[in-house]
């Protein structure tokens, strides 16, 4: 097996997408290969505009959740998702964005944000991925 992380982004919860963003980075960190596969909910997180927009999956009790947990991240000083998408292209990581979720979505390459995304790709490359990978994870 290879030292590589393949990790299906499948939320587009925020928490989630951090829980996401942080293992990627860790790995990449640790000298690993990290590769994020966005596929439904995840993908929307790459819609331009759309990283900062999803719910917390648990206790968002209509967005006061999630402000008090953002309010909480700030104050301990916790790295932004942006920060965490840029360090992670930066260091190597690859964004997949699953253009079978497009299709079915609605969503079109001109919606979503061309600067983070590797690879607009369908199963068969996150399988490649996967196939020998050390860990795989799905968030």
């Amino acid at each position: 097996m290879a030292d590589k992380a393949a990790i299906i982004v499948h939320s587009g919860d925020m928490d989630k997408i951090y829980s996401a963003m942080i293992l990627g980075n860790g790995a990449l960190a640790m000298g690993m290969q990290a590769s994020l596969f966005f596929t439904f909910w995840g993908l929307q997180r790459l819609k331009k505009g759309g990283l900062e927009k999803g719910t917390l999956s648990k206790m968002n009790m209509l967005g006061l959740g999630k402000w008090m947990i953002k309010r909480k991240m700030k104050q301990a000083k916790v790295t932004s998702l942006e920060k965490l998408m840029q360090d992670f292209k930066e260091l190597g990581g690859k964004i997949l964005a699953c253009d079978m979720t497009m299709d079915i979505m609605g969503v079109k390459r001109e919606d979503l944000r061309d600067d983070l995304i590797s690879e607009y790709c369908g199963i068969g490359t996150y399988m490649d991925e996967a196939k020998d990978a050390a860990v795989t994870l799905f968030i």
